[in-house]
């Protein structure tokens, strides 16, 4: 068991191992991602919110330029007339009529011409405004297209093209990216570095921790106990994962201690308790060897074989129900109750059922005879000679309750806690048979099945839940 414990408590070494580098890169992971994200993000709404404008400045240039068409449309051919910017940006425009014929055009588009497609088109015939990206001399254009009203003058039912180079707004955004990239980039190192150091700092516990382990496991020593987790800024102890888990840690190895310890004891004392027996089975067999059996030395040679076997039995009972699986079914607890009466008065033993309620639980038969059966001796061996048991059983409550008293004064208040014990017999024992496991057994099968045991003066009370 210590060496299972103790594996338990080194597996602190692994985790402690991997743990950091878990970490890190878990936050390097989402830290990159956060920042790639973002990075997009803001290009993607710059680039929007640029184009968005520069859709916005095309159509009101459209506007003025259709306007000026219909209300005043000798001013087109004016030199100068459409090389007004809109909003910082340089807008070339061509006026179509309504055969596609150019009427007007600005000057700083020189030898080249607008395209004249689907879109343009669609607002000479159709009435129809559109926008449409394309390429003008190898470089990208954003080309706005809207009809003229048809109120009279050359152009009318004519349509307005604007356009805007957009290669600004490409060269804009890319350098951004690259600028967001390369800060993200940086920031993300800082973070991952920072993030290194903090998970060093936060897993300087565990690594004390683990050092304690190590040493446990070298020693292979459960005295021992993990270091405390340190003090809080207030000089209260820290209540975080690491501290609540050496905690438990330092608990499991305590209740290790007190296992070990308690083996160690339950070995001593059966050795010691079995010695006895043993050593007088040997002693009277030897004697019978060499004298030859007469009555008495088989009689004491009975005693003794059936005083090892009572102990080993006992040991047995006691082991098989401190590691038993809960196998339950209904008992009538009065009808086993008042067989063991009857079995005891056969016997000539001045035993009396002052109580006989029906009483169903659940719970392990065999178990439960062999309480009522402890508890009945122990009250004949202890109480007056002359004295009588008395035994009861009762309902009460949704729990059914076996009394089991003798006429004697009862242990001595100051052993009470004490009586359960393995082995443990009181002083007044000497010369008594028993082998001081009955109660410890009685003690077990109590636990075993969910309930209670109260000892006053004589009387031992068991409670049981109901079925």
């Amino acid at each position: 068991m210590e060496n299972h414990s103790i594996c338990a408590v080194n597996g602190l070494l692994a985790i402690r191992r991997s743990l950091r580098a878990r970490l890190v890169l878990a936050s390097g992971g989402a830290i990159v991602l956060a920042v790639a994200v973002f990075t997009i993000a803001t290009i993607v709404l710059v680039s929007h919110q640029l184009r968005g404008s520069l859709d916005t400045a095309l159509r009101q240039r459209a506007e003025e330029v259709a306007q000026l068409a219909v209300s005043a449309p000798a001013v087109l051919t004016d030199p100068g007339a459409l090389e007004s910017p809109v909003s910082g940006r340089q807008i070339v425009v061509e006026v179509l009529d309504a055969r596609g014929r150019i009427i007007a055009r600005s000057l700083t588009l020189g030898a080249r011409l607008l395209p004249v497609d689907a879109t343009t088109s669609g607002a000479r015939v159709a009435g129809r405004a559109g926008f449409e990206s394309v390429r003008i001399g190898g470089r990208q254009f954003r080309v706005y297209a809207a009809p003229i009203a048809a109120a009279g003058g050359p152009a009318a039912g004519g349509a307005v093209i604007v356009a805007s180079d957009t290669t600004d707004i490409v060269r804009t955004t890319r350098h951004l990216g690259f600028v967001i990239t390369l800060s993200g980039a940086l920031v993300a190192l800082v973070a991952v570095l920072a993030a290194g150091a903090l998970t060093r700092r936060g897993l300087a516990p565990l690594r004390r921790l683990a050092r304690a382990a190590e040493e446990i496991e070298r020693t292979g020593d459960p005295s021992r106990r993990l270091p405390p987790a340190g003090l809080a800024p207030e000089g209260r102890r820290s209540a975080d994962e690491i501290a609540q888990l050496t905690g438990v840690l330092n608990r499991m190895l305590a209740s290790l201690e007190r296992s070990s310890a308690s083996e160690r004891r339950f070995l001593a004392d059966a050795s010691h308790e079995l010695r006895t027996p043993v050593t007088t089975l040997l002693g009277n067999a030897e004697y019978a060897a060499r004298h030859g059996a007469d009555p008495e030395v088989l009689d004491e040679l009975r005693r003794d074989a059936a005083r090892l076997a009572r102990l080993v039995d006992n040991l047995l009972a006691l082991e098989r129900e401190r590691g038993a699986e809960p196998e339950l079914g209904p008992v009538a607890l009065d009808e086993l109750v008042a067989e063991t009466v009857r079995e005891h008065e056969r016997a000539g033993d001045r035993i009396r059922l002052v109580a006989l309620e029906p009483a169903a639980v659940r719970g392990d038969q065999e178990a439960l005879r062999r309480v009522i059966g402890n508890l009945i001796d122990n009250a004949l061996v202890h109480g007056p000679a002359d004295g009588r048991v008395d035994v009861a059983v009762q309902c009460e409550n949704g729990h059914a309750r076996l009394t089991v008293s003798d006429e004697g004064a009862g242990p001595d208040p100051a052993v009470r806690e004490r009586l359960f014990e393995r082995f443990w017999r009181g002083a007044d024992a000497a010369g008594r048979p028993g082998s001081g496991l009955g109660l410890s057994i009685v003690a077990a099968i109590v636990e075993r099945h969910a309930g209670r045991i109260d000892v006053e003066g004589s009387r031992f009370t068991v409670e049981l839940p109901s079925a």
